[in-house]
C-alpha cells in the first residue's frame, strides 16, 4: 500500500470515531499519585497533564463536555479544565488512560522518534507561552495547550507505523504533503480539542506568518518556526530548516522579537524543563 493510501486510511477510521492512541503511563501513573494526595495543589496537577498530549487534550475536552460545561464558556486551557473538573475526575481519566496504554508496544526506533518529537512539542508550547504574554498579548495557557496538542496527529502517526512497516522510513513527504493536516484534523477533531485551538493548528500547517503576528495561529507558527529541536517528521520530507528561526526577527512595540526572545530565554527553558518531565 502506497503510503498516501496508508494516510488516508489512516485518516478515514479516525473520522469513523475508531481511535486507538498509546500515552506515556509514567505521566498518567505520576498523575494519579499526585491526585491521591491531599496535598496536592492545582499547579501541580496542571503540570503533569501538561507533559501529556492526549490527556490534556482529553481534559479539556471534558471540561467542555455537556455533563461540565453548563455554564456556556468555551475552556481552553488545562489550568481551568482542572479546577472546573475537580480532581475525582481527573484521577478517573488517569486510570483510564494507563489501563489503555498497557495494551501497546511500540519499537524502540518508534519510541526515539516519539521522544524526539516530544522535545520538538516542549519547545514549542514553552515559546507559544511566551510568545502569547510579550509579544501577541493572547491568553498563554491557551497557546500552550496549543502548542501540546500540535503535533497530536504525528504521535498517533508513530503509535500507529509498527502496522505499517517502512511507513516512517526517510523520504516521508508524504507526510507534509498531505497526511499532517488530514490526520491531524481528523486527531484533533476526535478529541474534542476546542475549534479555536484546531484553527491555531491549521494556520502552523499551511505556514503563512503574519507580520507582525497577532493571531493564536500566528503565535503557534512562530514558536514553530523558533524551535531549536524540528519535528522528526518533518526532518522525513527532505527539506531541512536549519537555520531558518536565525533570519526571523521584527519590531515589536519599542524592541525587536530578537530582544524579547533574548530577555525572555530563562522562562522558556524554565517552561521547556517542566514540560519534559
Amino acid at each position: 500500500m502506497e503510503r498516501y493510501e496508508i494516510l488516508r486510511k489512516i485518516a478515514a477510521e479516525l473520522e469513523r470515531g475508531e481511535v486507538s492512541f498509546p500515552t506515556h503511563a509514567l505521566v498518567a501513573m505520576k498523575l494519579q499519585r499526585a491526585l491521591g494526595d491531599p496535598d496536592c495543589q492545582v499547579d501541580e496537577a496542571t503540570r503533569l497533564i501538561k507533559a501529556e498530549p492526549l490527556l490534556a487534550a482529553r481534559v479539556v475536552a471534558l471540561a467542555n463536555s455537556t455533563a461540565f460545561g453548563a455554564s456556556g464558556r468555551a475552556i481552553t486551557d488545562v489550568r481551568s479544565a482542572v479546577l472546573r473538573l475537580g480532581f475525582r475526575y481527573l484521577r478517573s481519566l488517569a486510570t483510564a488512560v494507563v489501563t489503555r496504554q498497557l495494551a501497546v508496544t511500540t519499537s524502540a526506533a518508534d519510541r526515539q522518534l516519539a521522544a524526539r518529537l516530544w522535545e520538538h512539542t516542549a519547545h514549542v508550547a514553552a515559546l507559544a507561552h511566551v510568545i502569547a504574554r510579550k509579544v501577541t498579548h493572547l491568553d498563554p495557557e491557551t497557546a500552550m495547550f496549543a502548542g501540546i496538542v500540535h503535533e497530536v496527529g504525528a504521535f498517533y502517526l508513530i503509535s500507529r507505523a509498527g502496522e505499517y512497516p517502512g511507513l516512517l522510513d526517510e523520504d516521508f513527504s508524504a507526510w507534509t504533503e498531505t497526511g499532517e493536516a488530514d490526520v491531524g484534523r481528523a486527531v484533533l477533531k476526535a478529541l474534542s480539542v476546542p475549534q479555536a485551538v484546531i484553527d491555531a493548528i491549521e494556520v502552523c500547517w499551511q505556514g503563512f506568518l503574519a507580520m507582525p503576528p497577532t493571531s493564536l495561529g500566528d503565535t503557534l507558527l512562530l514558536a514553530d518556526e523558533l524551535a531549536p529541536v524540528e519535528s522528526p517528521l518533518r526532518d522525513l520530507d527532505g527539506c531541512p530548516r536549519e537555520g531558518m528561526a536565525a533570519s526571523i526577527d521584527m519590531l515589536i512595540g519599542e524592541e525587536t522579537l530578537s530582544e524579547i526572545m533574548q530577555e525572555s530565554a530563562e522562562d522558556v527553558q524554565s517552561l521547556t524543563a517542566a514540560l519534559r518531565l
